[in-house]
């Protein structure tokens, strides 16, 4: 179904193209076997400086999230926690002070992803760009290897400092996950994607045992470039996959 009839169907809700492109991104992180039960959160900037932004409410399974599901909220005025509709506290702790912080945050996705949380468990968490996957994320990640605890206000602070760089859209967490920021959901979601597959040949080859055919500097450099500027894939890929949600009728869209 078009997202104009959508929008008939449902004609007072609020940022409602947002919504479908958010609760489609839960579903497929979900299939993909990215989800960590309740826990986990997405978030998406809907006004020009970045501080109001959707987000998923606490305690609902990412199989089950759909567009009206998503929570309005506003990085400068904390809700209060006994609200019905109050937001996870470690996800208001690291999704508001990022929201709050980084105006280039659009979109911001954070997940335990089994390979991403293996590479971040490593005592040496970098990428190495052993392929065209890796290198498309060759100077554009950081290494947090300062893990806090759980990401109540002050964690979520920290962890927004190390985010000013609009560049350098990948936080590998840690000890903790991987946080992933993009100017859409189709993007920051396209990015995830590549990610979480990046690590997951990065960790493969490590178990081989043999030694890894890496990348020089220049062609790294010159392969991300390249692959940043690649046009339309992000939306092409993201487009494809909510076509793949609506053939098999999902209600993500409600």
């Amino acid at each position: 179904m078009a997202i104009s009839e959508l929008k008939s169907i449902r004609p007072n809700i609020e940022f409602y193209e947002e919504r479908v492109d958010l609760a489609a991104a839960f579903r497929w992180t979900e299939k993909l076997n990215w989800h960590e039960g309740v826990a986990n959160h997405f978030s998406l900037a809907v006004n020009d400086d970045g501080t109001q932004f959707l987000m998923n409410p606490k305690n609902r399974h990412f199989s089950r999230i759909k567009a009206s599901d998503m929570l309005l909220l506003d990085s400068n005025n904390p809700p209060a926690a006994d609200h019905p509709d109050a937001p996870d506290p470690t996800a208001w702790g690291l999704h508001g002070s990022i929201h709050r912080h980084c105006q280039h945050a659009r979109c911001v996705l954070h997940v335990h992803s089994i390979y991403a949380t293996v590479l971040a468990s490593l005592a040496d968490s970098t990428l190495p760009p052993i392929d065209q996957n890796t290198a498309t994320f060759y100077n554009r990640y950081i290494i947090d290897e300062n893990y806090g605890g759980l990401a109540f206000e002050e964690e979520g602070e920290r962890c927004a400092a190390m985010l000013s760089d609009p560049k350098k859209k990948v936080l590998i967490m840690g000890n903790h996950g991987v946080l992933v920021m993009g100017a859409s959901v189709a993007d920051a979601f396209n990015r995830l994607y590549y990610f979480e597959k990046s690590a997951e040949t990065y960790i493969k080859a490590l178990q081989t045992g043999r030694p890894l055919r890496v990348l020089s500097d220049e062609i790294a450099s010159k392969t991300a470039d390249e692959l940043e500027a690649y046009p339309g894939q992000e939306d092409s890929h993201f487009n494809e996959l909510k076509a793949i949600l609506d053939d098999e009728k999902s209600n993500y869209t409600h």
